[in-house]
């Protein structure tokens, strides 16, 4: 199984063009999707799945065209949207088990099994019994993971599935999406490195609507050995002054020091010291100074 996206263009009736001939070829597996809010991924996702049409291009699942064909991608579906709701009175399980049901579990002791199965891989059988409006927000996007995960999908569309959660969730669900990229296509949209470091062997990267980067996580990284320098900001003057070589990708707090990530093919200057790269340095290397140098984080 393989998706395949071609040239896909979208622009709103704003004006504001979304995605500009946006190609990627998305193997089975864990497949990331890295850009700063605003970049074109949620768009991206909702082309994907059928819920909105491109201006141009092409959208192909094993070979048969996505948008021509909507409920044949539909059938072997999971999706967790950015934002979604339930009704606020309805028990956890009652809740899954409705999905179950719409994905064709129409016997009820299978229904059952196949609830319980879900709420306990995203540790929500205990809470089972509460009401979804009584639910957390992480608690809430577990749900919604489960329900993405209902009817065993072959294409599995995730957009920020760990928002909300703490680490100890986070790395429950980095699990449970592992295992689900061992039998199906698994498209990961998300603005946080981490996840996509801890799960995708491949990746591409978005900004202002088009494919700025793409490959593996390694072979992105590997492009900055040799050529990141870190040097410590001694005032806003210096980290102006800085700026105006065009080379400062991020800035990053440190205790009470500021220092300044760099790419430049030699030395900018001497207090430079050259630095191990990590995939937050080559998607910000990517996306530009206007992303990365704004961020002056620990």
């Amino acid at each position: 199984m393989a998706l395949q996206l071609r040239d896909i263009r979208c622009t709103y009736a704003s004006g504001v063009r979304a995605l500009d001939g946006v190609s990627l070829d998305v193997p089975p597996g864990m497949f990331g999707l890295l850009g700063p809010n605003g970049a074109g991924k949620s768009t991206l996702m909702r082309i994907v799945v059928t819920l909105q049409r491109p201006d141009a291009g092409q959208v192909t699942l094993d070979g048969v065209d996505v948008l021509a064909n909507p409920g044949a991608v539909r059938a072997s579906l999971g999706y967790l949207p950015q934002e979604f709701g339930f009704h606020a009175n309805v028990p956890v399980q009652d809740t899954l088990a409705h999905f179950a049901t719409l994905k064709g579990y129409g016997d009820p002791p299978e229904r059952r099994a196949v609830v319980e199965s879900l709420l306990r891989r995203v540790n929500l059988w205990e809470a089972r019994d509460l009401v979804t409006g009584a639910l957390s927000g992480g608690m809430r996007q577990r749900l919604g993971v489960a329900i993405a995960l209902c009817g065993d999908p072959r294409l599995l569309v995730l957009d920020e599935p760990t928002a909300g959660l703490d680490p100890a969730e986070r790395h429950r669900l980095y699990d449970v999406l592992a295992a689900c990229g061992d039998r199906a296509v698994v498209l990961l949209s998300t603005h946080l490195v981490e996840d996509v470091h801890a799960l995708c062997p491949a990746l591409a990267i978005i900004d202002q609507g088009r494919v700025v980067a793409q490959g593996a996580p390694e072979t992105l990284v590997g492009a900055l050995r040799g050529r990141l320098w870190h040097r410590v900001v001694a005032s806003d003057d210096d980290l102006t002054a800085l700026r105006r070589t065009g080379s400062v990708i991020a800035v990053r707090r440190r205790g009470a020091r500021r220092v300044a990530h760099l790419v430049a093919d030699a030395r900018p200057d001497a207090q430079c010291l050259e630095a191990e790269p990590s995939l937050e340095d080559a998607y910000f290397a990517r996306v530009g100074a206007r992303v990365g140098a704004r961020a002056e984080g620990g």
